[in-house]
């Protein structure tokens, strides 16, 4: 049977290494220590929503993110009682509803939403608990930051929305030289500035995901956003010693002989040149098995490095491989949808051996159990 291994010791382990940084030099202005909210977004990152969340609950975290109006119900209605701070703006009146009815944290980052969020809280006659999100230059919800005093405008009317943060987020803080971080930041910080001449108190301030966290750290400001850095995936080269969490593991379902010069697989990719002995493994690419982040998420100067990479690797011939019982085995042919066929020749494998997947979690099948040890 298929499962998602989640590893415990891994998570305590990033979540040491992050702690051990802002325990050497994180203090807000207040001299208090600088907040962790993790972001469970994508299903706990694909360690399973309520699972991952309840272990963080269970290693000190008390403040989660969520991307999606579903993420935070389900949160709730799995008996959830901690700040859980919605990052997705909205303007919808039913999702709003919903959302402060089971006391979220609402994120606003448009008039829109702000109207939308000060009419069903008058109608509800209470405070409704928001972030406000500025848009530094990603180009995605928030209020843009050139727009500053229409900002204030639209804040100075509400009447029953208590603001208890302001966020914003960095398009590139994984890559190059942080140019392009670094305006955002300070495109933030005069947003913050124009906030308080008004007499808006902007409430707890955090710009950093996981990349930014590790790369500036003179960015922290009172709150950081840890997601993929707790499971140790960073888009960074991995200075510090994070473990990486979660891989999928199935079983040996099969074994046969091939002949020499047998085709294994769709396309007829592959053909024995000897006499091959295999192993036929319940799990494929719709499990999860070597699915990779789409290529959109790239500079067009990234897209050619990738190209090139395609190609060279076409005349490589590139393999993947997969552990049964700990040892290094070799993938043949194209991967199915749900089977994988893998060269054991010479080794004593047999039947219902356990085989492991390096996946990442969040693309493994959500119907797939998470099985935490």
């Amino acid at each position: 049977m298929k499962a998602l291994v989640v590893e415990r010791k891994n998570i305590k382990h990033n979540l040491k290494i992050i702690r051990e940084i802002i325990d050497k030099q994180d203090k807000d202005d207040n001299g208090n220590k600088v907040k962790i909210i993790a972001v469970v977004k994508g299903n706990g990152y694909g360690l399973g929503l309520v699972e991952y969340t309840k272990y963080l609950i269970e290693n000190g975290i008390n403040f989660f993110a969520v991307a999606t109006v579903e993420e935070a119900l389900k949160l709730r209605e799995n008996g959830i009682k901690e700040d859980i701070l919605m990052l997705s703006s909205t303007s919808v009146k039913n999702d709003l509803e919903m959302l402060i009815k089971n006391e979220i944290i609402v994120t606003i980052g448009s008039k829109q939403a702000g109207d939308a969020v000060e009419e069903i809280a008058k109608k509800m006659q209470k405070k409704v608990r928001v972030h406000l999100k500025i848009d530094t230059g990603f180009g995605r919800y928030g209020f843009i930051y050139s727009k500053r005093d229409e900002m204030v405008e639209e804040i100075k009317k509400w009447e029953n929305i208590k603001i208890e943060g302001t966020f914003s987020h960095f398009s590139i803080a994984f890559y190059g030289d942080g140019k392009e971080s670094r305006e955002q930041f300070i495109r933030f910080t005069q947003c913050i500035e124009v906030l308080k001449m008004n007499d808006i108190e902007p409430g707890m301030l955090h710009m950093c995901n996981s990349s930014a966290f590790l790369r500036f750290k003179d960015m922290h400001l009172n709150a950081v956003r840890i997601g993929s850095a707790i499971l140790g995936r960073l888009s960074i080269p991995n200075v510090w010693g994070f473990k990486k969490v979660g891989y999928l593991k199935s079983n040996v379902a099969e074994i046969k002989i091939l002949p020499e010069g047998y085709n294994i697989g769709y396309s007829n990719s592959y053909t024995t040149k000897k006499e091959t002995k295999v192993a036929i493994v319940p799990c494929g690419y719709a499990d999860g098995f070597n699915v990779k982040v789409d290529k959109d998420m790239f500079r067009p100067i990234d897209k050619i490095r990738y190209v090139v990479r395609d190609i060279k690797n076409i005349f490589k011939k590139e393999a993947l491989y997969v552990k049964i019982n700990g040892e290094r085995c070799k993938v043949l042919g194209r991967l199915g949808m749900y089977h994988v066929t893998v060269d054991i020749t010479d080794k004593n494998i047999k039947i219902n051996d356990e085989v492991e997947f390096e996946v990442s979690p969040m693309f493994v099948d959500s119907n797939i159990i998470r099985d935490y040890i």
